[in-house]
């Protein structure tokens, strides 16, 4: 008396429904420690103060002209009219590796395209970049790890270097060069935005994300068209980053995680791990890497 009868009737069912069974939700991602994002500002950095070492204003020119000969000795810098971002003269960035239309088409100098990402017009001009690689690079490789921030780096700014070689002057008085790592950090910049419209349903704050990543795209773009600036490298590489990112930085979602790893007694919807748009954008992105 007072027991559960052992069979369940139809009133006893409609009032005590049986639950519904629990959903699975994947642990976070472990966050990478970072350390390309670090080994490549250490790699620009070296890299400005060899060309400044290299460049040794004072046995080139009078040492009055060159600027804080007395603070900086063989690093100073060139005179003011002739670079004034505050760093080495043309010359010696072109001898390093600076990329030039001619010495790229005519001299069968390929190269230059991956050199250039390292070298940097000025002090003006490094801290800027650098300030933004730490800032971008270092958050997403916690995120998505070395190898595929490094891929999208080194393709980011092959990209830029493309579409910049396509827009450098050349004439037989005066030689356009093109250098810094602006193309590769406008691909991250740019494989942010595609990340952020792939991986939308993760995001809490939808809509504040990507008002303010196109914010700040927007007024890096428009830095890009001072005068000395090369616009094409940036919007080069942020091409090559926005169709990169969506094949590269796909986050493990719901759908994503196997069945093998879920727990016995749950439940959980399974998606495709990759749609038909994601292989649309890698075969574009190829596209455009080879045709410049």
């Amino acid at each position: 008396m007072g027991k559960r009868p052992p069979y369940t009737t139809d009133i006893e069912a409609a009032r005590y429904p049986p639950p519904p069974p629990p959903t699975f939700r994947p642990q976070p991602p472990t966050q990478w420690t970072p350390w390309l994002v670090p080994l490549i500002f250490v790699a620009n950095v070296a890299m400005f103060v060899y060309s400044m070492y290299l460049n040794d204003c004072p046995s080139h020119l009078d040492k009055d002209e060159c600027l804080f000969t007395q603070q900086l000795g063989t690093f100073a810098f060139q005179p003011f009219k002739e670079n004034p971002l505050l760093g080495p003269s043309t010359s010696t960035l072109r001898k390093l590796g600076a990329l030039e239309k001619d010495l790229v088409v005519y001299d069968n100098e390929p190269w230059r395209f991956v050199t250039c990402m390292f070298l940097h017009a000025g002090v003006v001009h490094l801290l800027a970049n650098m300030f933004s690689l730490l800032f971008i690079g270092v958050r997403l490789e916690q995120e998505f790890g070395f190898l595929r921030i490094g891929l999208l780096y080194m393709l980011s700014g092959f990209g830029g270097s493309l579409l910049s070689v396509l827009h450098l002057k050349h004439s037989a008085i005066v030689q356009t060069i093109s250098v810094g790592a602006s193309g590769a950090l406008f691909g991250l910049l740019g494989s942010m935005l595609s990340e952020l419209l792939t991986n939308w349903t993760i995001y809490a704050n939808k809509c504040a994300a990507l008002i303010s990543l196109v914010v700040i795209i927007g007024l890096n773009l428009a830095v890009g068209f001072l005068p000395h600036v090369d616009n094409s490298a940036h919007i080069g590489g942020f091409l090559a980053g926005f169709f990169l990112g969506f094949v590269l930085l796909m986050r493990p979602q719901y759908g994503y995680v196997n069945r093998k790893y879920i727990p016995s007694g749950y439940d959980i919807k399974r998606k495709s791990k990759y749609r038909w748009y994601q292989y649309f954008f890698l075969v574009l992105s190829l596209i455009i890497l080879l045709l410049g």
